[in-house]
């Protein structure tokens, strides 16, 4: 029996089925914040407290931050589909009308989010058309409350809570 291997528009159509959470992954170049869309996040390890993201090899905005060896993931709030927007555009002022400060680990940190987790890379792995990266958790914080942010079928959501 020969080995099958889907097509790509296939493969984007079913795993699109599987909901996904939205963060924004940030960190600096110099003095200049940085950051981007990922929704290949996930908890990696409890002992010890790691983590993992996934980005494109054609992100142009992961050379930026890679050699810093830091950054912080935010977890969106239903609310912040903007934010998750314009950090997913190339060659945008990504910060443009957001509001943040200058964290403790000299991340940027994104008001307004579910949550923050502030991160030291570990390794970062060539697979397929992206890289994986993982890294231990130095601080993590719960931001205002609310709902996630999702993302399924290509488009962003919300939970539906009925009334």
């Amino acid at each position: 029996m020969g080995e099958l291997t889907p097509d790509s528009d296939r493969f984007r159509t079913v795993l699109g089925h599987f909901t996904s959470g939205v963060v924004v992954v940030t960190s600096s170049s110099g003095e200049e914040p940085v950051g981007l869309t990922a929704q290949s996040f996930s908890s990696l390890s409890l002992d010890p407290p790691m983590v993992l993201f996934c980005v494109g090899r054609t992100s142009t905005t992961w050379p930026r931050f890679r050699d810093t060896g830091r950054f912080c993931v935010h977890v969106l709030s239903h609310d912040q589909e903007d934010v998750a927007r314009q950090f997913a555009r190339s060659g945008a002022d990504k910060f443009a009308g957001v509001n943040w400060a200058w964290g403790p680990f000299g991340n940027p940190v994104i008001d307004g989010c579910l949550a923050y987790i502030e991160c030291r890379m570990k390794h970062v792995y060539d697979e397929g058309d992206h890289h994986l990266i993982t890294a231990d958790v130095l601080d993590l914080r719960l931001g205002e409350g609310g709902e996630p942010l999702l993302f399924y079928r290509g488009e962003f959501r919300r939970i539906f809570s009925p009334a």
